[in-house]
């Protein structure tokens, strides 16, 4: 790996140089393991500790296939679906490997006793397999987390439709979190070359995602003047939404949980801003019924911000807690999409509200190549900024994850794995000072 690293930070290693790096045996990756999927039985989901069931194992490098590419990780990041991994919940990923591996016998790879989790990277690419055209060994990349077989029709108008369609790093193996990825070379994208590496690496899945979601077609197709209700709005999804809808002309309704997160909402230029918390919106009256008051007094309060309009589109991603009071808000004909459920998969609404106001529920899922390519497109054009908050090292990532789960965390979290320290990796200093501060926001809060 000292032989990699040295060719990368050399930044003078041509693709000849890298094809002919011996890639080690080995490398070190965070896995969950197989036969430890009921640690966590009979305890709360919130006490599920990820540093309890996450592991840094030394695994052995991966089978390269056609259409394949391997690459070293120089930085990744903490999703929730790392956290869902950690916590074996709604269920074990294991099952999402199993089936992987029925599907052919190249996949077969990807169904083993340990699974090295994570969807997100930049690094450079080391090896692609047959086939692959557009990749060269020395490319620094970043990689989204869409993985498609496209061998049926049904995924050749919206790749994110394919029958086989997987999230790289939760339902396939060896994912980002790691020294060493393998991913499908559709997979790669252009690392920008303002960001250093851990900052390039925090943006793909949920910028991607945030964009199907928000802006493209398949989502809610925002338009300037949009009022936008964005949950978690400094979060790791929200904070790519509330960008967004600042950048394309629309009013972002900020839902905040602190004075601390609402400032990072006001920092990148948002106006109407809610805090739940301070507010003490009460949602539910207990476990099992929700409070429509509570839903018109948060109606009223965002009328007060917009003017006396109503909400336009709905981001949501919390789920159970929010989803009733997000139908409720939402105007006649308006939009509500949905790509997530952190706070519960089992929503409750009340129906009247959505089928006598014309409204409409779009679930969203991640991004096709296309959604990702111009997400990151944003990004390298310095429209969008990534919202890195915190590094940790590749050790550390259980206490990452921990913090992810507990809420603890701003923005998102970043890993670094293979870049020995924070800063390296930036290639255009001079478009790196023109966005500084944007950049920086998260790290200054």
């Amino acid at each position: 790996m000292k032989e990699i690293l040295d060719a990368i930070e050399s930044g003078a290693a041509t693709p000849a140089d890298y094809a002919a790096l011996p890639l080690p045996d080995s490398y070190r990756a965070v896995t969950v393991h197989k036969d430890e999927t009921d640690m966590f039985e009979g305890i709360a989901t919130r006490d599920k500790d990820p540093r309890k069931s996450l592991h840094l194992d030394e695994v052995p490098v991966p089978e390269l296939g056609p259409g394949e590419a391997l690459v070293a990780v120089m930085a990744s990041s903490v999703n929730y679906n790392s956290v869902w991994t950690s916590i074996f919940e709604p269920l074990s990923t294991f099952g999402f490997l199993e089936r992987y591996g029925r599907v052919s016998e190249l996949t077969r790879r990807h169904d083993l006793p340990y699974h090295v989790i994570g969807s997100d990277l930049a690094g450079v690419v080391l090896r692609t397999g047959p086939g692959v055209n557009a990749w060269k060994p020395g490319d620094e990349v970043v990689a989204h987390c869409l993985s498609v077989e496209l061998e049926s029709s049904d995924g050749h108008n919206d790749t994110m439709l394919d029958p086989e369609q997987r999230i790289w790093g939760f339902e396939t193996n060896f994912g980002g979190l790691a020294e060493v990825a393998l991913v499908k070379s559709n997979q790669l994208m252009p690392k920008p070359d303002h960001l250093s590496w851990e900052e390039a690496a925090a943006p793909g899945l949920v910028n991607s995602t945030a964009y199907r979601q928000l802006v493209s077609r398949n989502g809610a197709g925002m338009k300037q003047g949009d009022n936008v209700l964005i949950w978690g709005a400094s979060g790791g999804l929200g904070s790519y939404a509330t960008q967004f809808a600042l950048a394309g002309g629309a009013n972002p309704v900020c839902v905040v949980s602190s004075p601390q997160k609402a400032e990072i909402c006001r920092s990148m230029g948002a106006e109407a801003i809610i805090d739940r918390n301070a507010e003490d919106y009460r949602f539910w009256k207990d476990e099992h019924t929700q409070d429509p008051k509570e839903w018109k007094r948060f109606g009223k309060r965002i009328r007060e911000l917009t003017g006396g309009e109503d909400i336009d589109i709905v981001f949501e991603h919390p789920g159970r807690e929010t989803f009733g009071a997000s139908v409720y808000v939402t105007r006649k004909g308006g939009t509500i999409t949905t790509c997530a459920s952190t706070s519960g998969y089992l929503h409750q609404y009340d129906n009247r509200y959505l089928w006598m106001s014309l409204k409409r529920i779009i679930g969203s899922h991640f991004a096709n190549y296309r959604e990702a390519w111009e997400a990151n497109r944003l990004i390298a054009k310095g429209k969008i900024h990534p919202t890195l908050s915190k590094v940790y090292s590749l050790k550390d990532t259980g206490q990452a994850a921990h913090d992810v789960h507990r809420n603890l965390h701003q923005g998102k979290v970043g890993v670094l794995c293979l870049a020995p320290e924070e800063g390296l990796g930036v290639r255009d200093e001079e478009k790196r000072a023109r966005h500084a501060e944007a950049i920086n926001r998260f790290r200054n809060v």
